[in-house]
């Protein structure tokens, strides 16, 4: 199984994921005694997929911080936005990045509402099915960007149906975590005429 020691930064993290989970419900009841594999370690098996030359990121629907605020307590190379339109959820996010990745920025809004800027990746976790999740990566994930998505069982019907709307280069990456799950690294995304 996968499982890393956690770097001061993240165990902060989880120190005040822990603290606002009793006021505010960030993750799942269930996830929470298994905080450290179940979320944290899901994504950090994303900072082995980002190209090298990486220095920007946007982080969709980002809730609690997976993978975004992860990615950029790990990376502080990495300008990290995180959007969240919950108010309770990206106040949280604003005090975890004050205390642990200055790099990180929070947008409180909604995605469809955030005017696009171009970025080396975009992230997205238990978010949305992957055809949504194009429709709203596209404006962000301009060529050479990749998009990097958490997927659980029902992945290959969610290709099926995206590959209708959309053309990409897709790797699937078995989860180091989840036995069903999967990273999609999708590049070269584009509409289909």
């Amino acid at each position: 199984m996968f499982h890393v020691k956690h770097s001061p930064k993240l165990r902060t993290y989880a120190e005040l994921l822990r603290k606002w989970q009793r006021s505010i419900n960030l993750v799942g009841r269930s996830t929470i005694d298994d905080l450290e594999h179940r979320h944290l370690d899901d994504s950090l098996q994303l900072l082995g997929l980002l190209p090298p030359q990486a220095r920007t990121l946007v982080d969709l629907g980002s809730g609690a911080g997976f993978p975004g605020l992860v990615i950029a307590a790990e990376r502080p190379d990495i300008a990290v936005t995180l959007v969240e339109s919950d108010q309770r959820k990206a106040a949280f996010l604003i005090e975890v990045a004050r205390a642990i990745a200055p790099n990180a920025s929070v947008k409180a809004t909604r995605i469809e509402a955030l005017p696009p800027f171009p970025v080396d990746v975009v992230t997205a976790r238990a978010l949305a099915p992957l055809p949504m999740l194009l429709s709203w990566a596209s404006p962000f994930a301009t060529d050479p960007a990749i998009c990097l998505f958490h997927k659980g069982a029902n992945v290959d019907a969610e290709l099926t149906e995206a590959a209708r709307d959309w053309m990409m280069d897709v790797q699937r990456v078995p989860s180091v975590t989840e036995p069903n799950a999967s990273i999609l690294r999708i590049s070269q995304l584009r509409p289909r005429t």
